[in-house]
């Protein structure tokens, strides 16, 4: 039976753990909130060009922008979304398990497959157990940045119209809520823009000053950057709503250790209590 100095240690050692968990969930909580009014920003821009990219499709042949072509998906790459930290609960298990089963899954399919990799965790797990891991792209979160998304597209969409990929998927989690993450695959490359509605607002054409195809070959890029960086800013959400509800559920496991280690002692110290009372007497008695 461990002694009270040892129990006593160790309600410390958990009190000092409940401080740091409980101060990591406030943080994720501001970060989260942060985060999620990101989102509300990003996303009438990108309804907007979205919008307008519909329009165009239905109005300009596919095979004026290379990077509307379409080819048998021979050589796909995956770029898969995690976060440089852990303590966030399945927040990166559950987006790297997915990529995997998809490699597997098409394995013996395809002639090459690719993963890209954003975020510490993701790159680390891929580069041990994966040979298809073969680009990272550092820092991405740190923080995020609309450029970086940029620079992410240009690199993608230059190595399909070069015909070194067929097609290009991200991987990642899609926020829901505080408690609640989907992990979501998205297909990036190619371009594959929505059916045009058929209400009256939306079939409604745009005026443009330059010629539809040169609107386009300008909008798709814009596109495709706008496409990552809300998968960035979906994903960074979700890793702070992962830790802060992984961090709250740590708190109160804490806590009630902390009870269950303090009745523990209480415990012990009632005994050991007892027994110098039972000293106490017995030698009273002897002296008798």
């Amino acid at each position: 039976m461990a002694s009270l100095r040892d129990i006593k240690k160790r309600i410390a050692s958990v009190k000092s753990t409940q401080k740091i968990t409980k101060a990591m969930k406030m943080i994720s909580a501001v970060k989260l909130r942060k985060a999620q009014e990101a989102i509300l920003l990003a996303r009438p821009y990108a309804e907007k060009i979205e919008d307008v990219l519909r329009s165009l499709a239905g109005r300009v042949d596919d095979r004026t922008n290379p990077l509307l072509a379409q080819r048998p998906p021979k050589r796909v790459e995956y770029v898969i979304l995690t976060s440089d930290r852990g303590l966030a609960g399945a927040f990166n298990a559950n987006v790297v398990r997915r990529g995997m089963r998809l490699l597997d899954e098409q394995q013996a399919t395809m002639e090459w497959l690719g993963v890209a990799t954003m975020g510490r965790k993701g790159r680390d797990f891929v580069k041990r157990r994966s040979p298809a891991h073969h680009k990272d792209f550092p820092g991405i979160f740190d923080p995020p940045r609309y450029a970086s998304a940029e620079g992410v597209a240009k690199e993608l969409a230059e190595n399909y119209v070069t015909a070194q990929l067929d097609a290009v998927y991200v991987i990642y989690n899609e926020f829901r809520s505080a408690i609640s993450q989907r992990v979501t695959v998205l297909q990036l490359l190619p371009i594959v823009p929505k059916t045009p509605a058929t209400t009256p607002e939306r079939s409604t054409d745009y005026l443009y000053e330059l010629d539809r195809e040169s609107v386009l070959a300008q909008l798709l890029p814009r596109y495709l950057a706008m496409q990552i960086w809300r998968a960035m800013l979906e994903s960074q959400a979700s890793e702070f709503g992962a830790r802060m509800t992984a961090m709250d559920s740590a708190t109160k496991n804490a806590g009630e250790l902390i009870s269950k280690l303090t009745l523990q002692y209480n415990r012990a110290r009632q005994a050991s209590i007892t027994k110098e009372l039972m000293e106490i007497v017995s030698g009273a008695e002897a002296l008798k």
